[in-house]
Order: structure tokens, then C-alpha cells, then sequence
């Protein structure tokens, strides 16, 4: 990939009926509390300080990436990542992290975290959001986002998790919704939840592509693509999928390779189109007046990146050659795809629920199938008691390593920054930790702007300065 990337996971938290006493709201606040405490005591790898950032919001973890509260949901940050395997491993870790404290409450009985984006009861929807480090000098003209857009509009026939019906959301301008068919079954989670396709305020107008400016590097050099469109995926293959088609495609625009004339006439109404299509079809309408499918549409972005990208990496050759594995499939076998894409996996098991039980699609019971689909514990979560074929197992299966909760990856900043969390959790000096920079005693700072470095020596340097112990801040 040679790209940093990193992927932001907010999780829903659900309780079983047994516990009708329990708040469901209250629980990712215990389980924050109770990774703080384990961390203060020094047996659980996370710590802050108060005025880090508002009082019990989250830290950093030793492994570079962060956990934190976002307006109620818990949300993880993965550490800045190279190559994709290690994205792809460094995203579990998250999912890891909260299991092993509901295990460790005694929790995991009744209380669940469901790696999803909607809630069937309120409509409410919630992120995954991707960030591309891209070159400062790369060129976001208006043809150049429109082709981007056409990109991650089609990306979700390989991308989506699936969702049983459909919500109708309303953008700034407030126009009342027009009656709609009901919709059973479609391939994405957040494409109803789009109602731009570039915009600023990420919690009000979600946009495909958020337009805020903040690189959390040197942005003489850098800027920071960050993306609202995905879906949470439980296939690991998916997340591959997701994240390495993308950064081809960026590499493609940086190098100035996009396709030509490959614009949509409306981006985000072409989003909801493919997600709802219940042909498969996936037909598009251009800016040029000109209709495509969705398929078309990624097989010439796939044309142009084996063509210009292709023995760059031996992980860039296994994309490009899954990456046409899927599109040859979704045309040809999409069974061949269970436990690869999440969509087809959902799909299937609902559709072999359904005929087992004699149900229709309009059954309350398929909206709790679906959100088992994303329990992230593996003894109860759908997904883990799916059999993939032999190409997405050794995938899925060679992603997972539980040292990704405790280690950073060796060949970003993360690994400075890991050390430097490392080392504050030993002492009483006090110190802020942010994506890029370390500060101490409030005087002296250590700026970390290049997230391609590690920054382990000069972080090592900067912790061997003498100074005084400071108070220990209360939580």
C-alpha cells in the first residue's frame, strides 16, 4: 500500500433481554472507566491525563491508536499504518480490546458491542471513517473529485455490510421525503445516512468525503483525506478491499492517472441507487449524459491501476488480484464471495433464516438477525460461524494477532508515540500526547510531523531529559 492510512470505528453497544434493568447508554462510559482504572493500575495498556482533553474523554493506547467517547458511542482509532495487512490487523484491535473488558467485567453474558452503523429502532446512524495521508501538491479540481466520488459511490457492491430496510434522512435544506417503496434488503449501511457529497460538519450533513483541512502532520507537505461513506466491516477481506482499492486510486490521482469522463451526475443519489437495487444491475448515470454499472465503473479503475501500479509491492499484486477476483464474481458466483463481503454473507444467512423459519423481510426478527451479524464477540456474532472459502480464510484468518493490542506497528510514528505512552504510564510527569506531537511539563514539546518516521530515538531523547515529577492528575 505505502500509504498511512488509519480507520476510525464507532461501536453500538446492545443489551440482551435478560437485563431489562440495565442502561445500554451507560456501558461504553463503564468500559471506558474500567480500561482507565486497569490502566492507572498499571495492568491494562491505556492512559491519560485530565487535561490531555476534556475530563474521562479517552487516550492513547500502547499501540499508537486511541480510544475515546464520541456523543455516547465508544469510538477506536487505529495507530498510523504502512501496509495493509497491518491496517487491517491494527482495525481488530479494537474490536479486541472492548471484548476483553466485557469478558473481564463478567459482562459478556449480557452486554454486547455490535461494530454496525445503524440503529433499526431509532434511524439513528453512527461511523467508519477512513483517512488517507495524501501529498499536499495533489490536484482536487472539480473533475478530479468527481471522478473520487464515482470511485467510492460504486465501491460499496464489494465494500457494504448490508442492512434489512431503510432510512430517510433529512439534509440542511429540510425537504420532506418523498414515499419511497419499502426496500428489504440493500448493500449498504450508510448510504441512506449521505446527503452530500462534500461537506464540512461531519454530525449534521454526513458527506461522502469530509472537506476539513486537518493533516495531523506537516501540512506543508500533507493533507488528510478523510472519508464518511464506508460501512463497518466484519469480513476482514472486506476491510482490505475497502482500504487498498482506495489508496490505488489515490495513487492514481496524485500520479495524475484517473479515468476521463467517469463523473456522476449526482454522487449521492447514485450512492442510495446502488445500495436499494434489488436487480443487481447497478446502473449509474453520468454528468455526460451516458449510463454505466457499477461493475464497468470499478473494472476501469482496476484497468488503470494494474496497468500503472502493478509490481510496486507484492501486497499491491494481491490487491489487484483480489480486487478483480470480486468484480469476476459478483458477476459470475456471488456465493463464491460468502465470508468475503459482507453484504452477500448477511444476505445469505437471512435468506437461509427465512426459509427455515417460513418469515418475510417485514419480520421484526430479521432486524435482530442483522445486528447479530456485527456482535463483535466471536462466541455470539454471526459472522464468526460463517465458512469462507479458502482464498478469504487464509486472509481473515492471517490478519488476526492479539500483540496488535499491546504493540505498535514498527514503521510509523506510532511507534514513538507508543513509547512515549509507555513511558508516562510509568511516572508521574505531567505530559500531553496528541496524533502529532509529545509535550511535557507543559514547557517542553517534541513535534512529530512526519508520520512516515518513527520517531522512537528522538522520542527516547526527548524522554531522557531530566525533570522534576509533577502531580498525578485524578480522574
Amino acid at each position: 500500500m505505502d500509504r498511512i492510512v488509519g480507520i476510525e470505528t464507532e461501536y453500538g453497544c446492545l443489551l440482551s433481554e435478560e437485563e431489562p434493568h440495565v442502561n445500554s447508554e451507560l456501558w461504553p462510559a463503564k468500559v471506558k472507566n474500567y480500561l482507565f482504572r486497569k490502566a492507572d493500575a498499571g495492568t491494562i495498556d491505556l492512559h491519560y491525563r485530565d487535561y490531555e482533553e476534556p475530563p474521562g474523554n479517552g487516550g492513547f493506547l500502547l499501540n499508537g491508536g486511541r480510544l475515546y467517547l464520541d456523543m455516547g458511542h465508544i469510538e477506536y482509532a487505529s495507530p498510523e499504518c504502512l501496509h495493509l495487512h497491518d491496517l487491517v490487523t491494527y482495525e481488530l484491535a479494537g474490536d479486541d480490546l472492548l471484548q476483553s473488558s466485557l469478558v473481564a467485567l463478567g459482562a459478556e453474558g449480557h452486554v454486547s458491542f455490535i461494530k454496525n452503523n445503524v440503529d433499526h429502532h431509532t434511524g439513528a446512524t453512527f461511523g467508519c471513517h477512513e483517512n488517507y495521508l495524501m501529498k499536499r501538491e495533489a490536484q482536487f479540481t472539480p473533475p478530479i473529485l468527481g471522478t473520487l466520488l464515482t470511485f467510492l459511490a460504486t465501491r460499496q457492491i464489494f465494500t457494504g455490510a448490508g442492512r434489512v430496510g431503510q432510512s430517510n434522512p433529512l439534509a440542511f435544506d429540510f425537504e420532506p421525503p418523498q414515499p419511497e417503496a419499502q426496500i428489504n434488503f440493500q448493500l449498504s449501511q450508510r448510504a441512506d445516512h449521505i446527503v452530500n457529497d462534500i461537506y464540512q460538519w461531519v454530525q449534521f450533513n454526513r458527506a461522502i468525503i469530509n472537506a476539513r483541512d486537518e493533516p495531523l502532520a506537516d501540512y506543508r507537505k500533507y493533507r488528510r483525506l478523510h472519508l464518511l461513506i464506508g460501512d463497518s466491516n466484519m469480513s476482514p477481506f472486506a476491510t482490505a478491499l475497502k482500504i487498498g482499492t482506495t489508496a490505488c486510486v489515490l495513487s492514481l490521482l496524485e500520479d495524475g492517472r484517473l479515468p476521463r469522463d467517469l463523473v456522476l451526475a449526482d454522487a449521492v443519489q447514485s450512492t442510495r441507487d446502488i445500495s436499494r437495487d434489488p436487480t443487481q444491475r447497478w446502473i449509474v448515470h453520468l454528468e455526460n449524459g451516458k449510463t454505466i454499472g457499477a461493475i464497468d465503473v470499478q473494472w476501469e479503475f482496476h484497468r488503470l491501476a494494474q496497468k500503472y501500479l502493478r509490481n510496486r509491492s507484492a501486497e499491491t499484486d494481491w490487491l489487484l488480484e483480489s480486487w478483480s477476483f470480486v468484480l469476476e464474481a459478483l458477476e459470475k458466483n456471488p456465493q463464491s464471495l460468502i465470508g468475503g463481503v459482507d453484504w452477500i454473507t448477511k444476505r445469505w444467512l437471512l435468506e437461509t433464516f427465512m426459509e427455515s423459519e417460513k418469515l418475510k423481510w417485514d419480520d421484526s426478527w430479521l432486524q435482530s438477525i442483522d445486528l447479530e451479524y456485527h456482535n463483535i464477540d466471536p462466541g455470539r456474532g454471526l459472522f464468526f460461524g460463517v465458512t469462507a472459502g479458502k482464498r478469504i480464510a487464509e486472509w481473515n484468518n492471517s490478519v488476526r494477532r492479539p500483540r496488535a493490542t499491546r504493540g505498535p506497528p514498527l514503521n510509523t510514528r506510532a511507534l514513538g508515540r507508543a513509547h512515549a505512552v509507555a513511558f508516562f504510564q510509568k511516572c508521574d510527569f505531567p505530559y500531553v500526547i496528541n496524533w502529532d506531537s509529545i509535550a511535557c511539563d507543559s514547557r517542553d514539546f517534541l513535534v512529530m510531523g512526519d508520520p512516515f518516521e518513527t520517531y522512537y530515538e528522538e522520542v527516547d531523547r526527548f524522554l531522557a531529559k531530566p525533570r522534576s515529577p509533577g502531580t498525578p492528575m485524578e480522574e
